[in-house]
């Protein structure tokens, strides 16, 4: 079994957007549920602050984190929801196009300090 895998990201959120993003969050599609579990991600939080930042950490707890990650942007309805989220938010990466292809769209965070 693999060790737990701890990640954070950022985001920035349009200011226009944070209703809408607190909204679709409330009400979270089920099969975005689903496929966060199917794809060994607990433990998932996003928190928002007054500067426009969305804060997300989650533990992975599987043995092919690219393999999940890869098994979850197929998912048609995962495309459908990160296509409504990123009409709310701006990526922090150069060159971003989108949750579903580029660079990436949330910036991973390095951790520096861990305890129980």
């Amino acid at each position: 079994m693999a060790p737990v895998r701890r990640i954070a990201q950022i985001v920035h959120l349009k200011p226009s957007a944070l209703e809408a993003y607190k909204e679709c969050h409330a009400n979270v599609w089920p099969e975005v549920l689903q496929q966060i579990k199917d794809c060994n991600i607990k433990d998932y939080s996003i928190f928002f602050d007054n500067d426009r930042t969305l804060f997300a950490t989650f533990k992975y707890v599987g043995d092919d984190f690219d393999g999940d990650m890869k098994r979850m942007s197929e998912n048609p309805k995962i495309k459908e929801w990160w296509a409504m989220t990123d009409e709310m938010q701006e990526s922090p990466i150069p060159g971003a196009i989108g949750s579903a292809e580029g660079p990436g769209w949330w910036k991973v965070l390095d951790e520096v300090f861990y305890t129980e």
